[in-house]
């Protein structure tokens, strides 16, 4: 795949590359332009699945492939975990009509316009640094999955733990160069025109660890349907 570098995360408007990637859930490789003039497509880019709120986010438009099926959308789920890695993975924690691809290389995200948050003392300048005096502030509240607000650090241990998941070298590899990975969901009619998008990226990183609600995703599903 040719690598594209953009000015922030494609807008509403803005033609969608295409990527070409390692099939997970099936054999092959997955390319964006096999959709294109056949059906509207949900692609989820998401850090490694090292990433417990990743984790979440995927089961969660997993959840929904039904609802987006009965609209007419296909549903794509891209992870920075190596396919052997993610492979494993999904082998044991199957996610039914899941189809996914591995990127360990983050290509789909900055051809996406997706940033990777470089971690530093204490300078920030969202969306490219982070300090860790502001990260450390961060809370994250999820209510029936946390005791109490956490800030990231805490959280992120307390989930893997509660989930089991243990982290394996290839998950460090993917850690060391892409904790700071933000994720996005774009959704792109048949022409692989990005009509709808939510990022981690505006807002300052008040949205760092969020996501749409399911009614909002529906609801951008059925307009393109209409």
């Amino acid at each position: 795949m040719s690598e594209r570098h953009v000015e922030g995360p494609l807008q509403p408007g803005d033609r969608a590359p295409n990527v070409v990637l390692d099939a997970i859930t099936r054999d092959g490789k997955i390319a964006l332009e096999d959709f294109r003039g056949q059906s509207p497509i949900l692609v989820g880019l998401y850090r490694g699945l090292h990433c417990p709120f990743c984790r979440r986010h995927i089961a969660a438009q997993a959840q929904l492939d039904a609802a987006l099926h009965e609209q007419g959308v296909e549903s794509l789920t891209v992870v920075n975990t190596p396919i052997e890695r993610a492979r494993l993975y999904f082998r044991y924690h199957p996610l039914p009509n899941l189809l996914a691809a591995s990127d360990p290389e983050r290509l789909s995200h900055r051809a996406f316009g997706l940033p990777n948050l470089e971690f530093t003392e204490n300078e920030t300048e969202w969306p490219h640094k982070v300090g860790m005096n502001v990260v450390m502030s961060m809370q994250v509240d999820m209510p029936g999955e946390l005791p109490a607000p956490m800030n990231r650090p805490a959280a992120a241990e307390y989930l893997n733990n509660k989930d089991g998941y243990e982290i394996t070298e290839a998950d460090q590899r993917m850690a060391a160069t892409g904790q700071g990975q933000l994720f996005g969901q774009f959704l792109l009619d048949r022409e692989g025109v990005v009509r709808w998008s939510f990022t981690e990226v505006p807002e300052g990183g008040h949205r760092m660890f969020a996501a749409p609600s399911p009614q909002e995703l529906m609801s951008a599903a059925s307009q393109m349907a209409s």
